[in-house]
């Protein structure tokens, strides 16, 4: 039985639960694991998204715009970090003492639902590696329920409410979100700067990973990552790991090119288990499958049941996302916004049959891209032409005097644009037939992929 945390009740006392911002990615599947358990929402957005529509095929109400009368008769409003707390339906929830949750303690109450709930914690990889054991679980018929960072296009949703005991979730480390969260199984994919204007130094951020690996009882992480050794150390669960070292329990040999991404055999203690080749280019790929593989393998499946669902598995939404082709030039979109992130993207890029690879940057936050910055110039020197966005600030303000010109001034062949507009008019000078052209980023430089694939009818 899972240790029960002070306001855990509060779902056990309310039947009608209103969420605010419904459509919102984080928010959409907790909305579904809650219908699916009965309980009568509501919801209010201020744009229509596939997430709205997917939420109003359950029978959901969905209120555009939001408006104080929105939370009357809700037993408890549930709402994201984005939402400011002026919000005219947090004022009323508030005025009228209806009990508010933040969807970070909404998730956490929710992991501890379920018995088995694997949560997919570290710096990179979190939402892919998620996919992938959502993926081979639900072709298994495994029935997992899931809340995950992308869109898995097996299921055309960032997550799902299934009827088993399994649950997988992408488990953020951003301002210790994590911690709200109760995994039986914690998988540890690697640890790098980032998140400093938090964590401050590389020694808490591993603190904070060692804190969320410490409430698993079944561990694994990779073991060819120094870091991820001290975070693991001295904790009381099973531990496993896997890599590409063949002191792993888990580990992959002879990697070689495939078709589209990388083909290994895979061994657990010595032994082989099969081959592999993964849909999705990257070394970083390698380690995403054989955490996915472990984990799979640990809970009973055979081998030949991981293999299939690991290798149609195509990527989740804007992780290495294809958009298609227009004139010669592929359209790539790739979530990638953290140095060591761009260079296996673009590492990637350049090892498939393309002429040239475009990166269209767009830097996200401030803190970020000043702490990083030589980081992120090496890692952009991979592409052989470089379009830059300005940075996209998010929660901050410029107080480090920063701007993607100070990227530039570094970078041969980059051009620095003003706004979407302006992205498409550079790839239409640049690109030429041959080229694969990435847009990259963590803010809405996606936007901009969809604009020019629909202008030019990418497909």
């Amino acid at each position: 039985m899972k240790l029960v945390k002070p306001g855990d009740e509060i779902l056990t006392k309310v039947k009608k639960v209103h969420f605010v911002g419904i459509g919102g990615s984080g928010m959409c599947p907790l909305a579904e694991i809650l219908h699916q358990k009965g309980y009568l929402l509501t919801g209010s957005d201020n744009n229509e998204s596939d997430p709205l529509k997917r939420i109003r095929a359950l029978g959901i109400p969905v209120t555009m715009g939001q408006q104080a009368k929105n939370v009357h008769g809700a037993e408890l409003v549930v709402y994201s970090a984005a939402i400011s707390q002026e919000n005219p339906e947090l004022v009323e929830a508030r005025r009228l003492n209806i009990p508010t949750l933040e969807r970070c303690d909404l998730l956490g109450i929710i992991t501890r639902k379920f018995s088995q709930m694997i949560g997919v914690c570290g710096t990179h990889g979190k939402t892919t590696t998620s996919s992938m054991i959502t993926q081979v679980l639900y072709l298994n018929n495994l029935d997992p329920t899931a809340v995950i960072g992308g869109k898995l296009p097996l299921i055309n949703a960032n997550g799902r409410a299934g009827s088993s005991e399994l649950m997988v979730c992408e488990s953020c480390e951003f301002v210790d979100t994590f911690l709200h969260l109760s995994p039986d199984t914690a998988v540890l994919l690697n640890i790098d700067n980032d998140h400093l204007d938090y964590f401050k130094t590389i020694e808490n951020l591993t603190l904070s990973f060692h804190k969320f690996v410490s409430m698993a009882t079944r561990v694994y992480f990779n073991g060819d990552d120094p870091l991820c050794h001290k975070a693991v150390a001295g904790v009381n669960g099973t531990v496993t790991t896997f890599g590409l070292n063949q002191s792993n329990h888990y580990y992959a040999k002879g990697l070689e090119k495939g078709e589209r991404g990388p083909r290994f055999t895979v061994f657990k203690a010595g032994q082989p288990l099969g081959q592999l080749e993964l849909e999705i280019p990257g070394r970083h790929n390698v380690y995403n499958a054989l955490a996915a593989v472990a984990v799979c393998t640990d809970l009973g499946l055979q081998f030949n049941e991981i293999k299939k669902p690991l290798e149609c598995f195509t990527g989740a939404g804007r992780r290495f996302e294809r958009y298609g082709e227009f004139n010669g030039i592929t359209l790539v979109d790739d979530y990638a916004h953290h140095p060591t992130e761009l260079e296996a993207t673009l590492t990637a890029a350049k090892n498939l049959k393309h002429q040239r690879v475009v990166a269209v940057f767009q830097p996200f936050t401030f803190s970020r891209t000043a702490l990083l910055k030589n980081d992120f110039i090496k890692a952009l020197k991979i592409a052989d032409e470089v379009i830059l966005t300005p940075i996209m600030g998010s929660r901050e303000v410029n107080t480090y005097g920063i701007s993607s010109n100070d990227l530039a001034a570094e970078l041969p062949h980059c051009t620095v644009v003003e706004d979407f507009d302006g992205i498409v008019a550079a790839i239409e000078k640049i690109a030429r037939p041959g080229d694969l052209v990435i847009t990259m980023g963590g803010g809405d430089i996606y936007k901009a992929a969809q604009k020019y694939a629909a202008k030019h009818k990418v497909q």
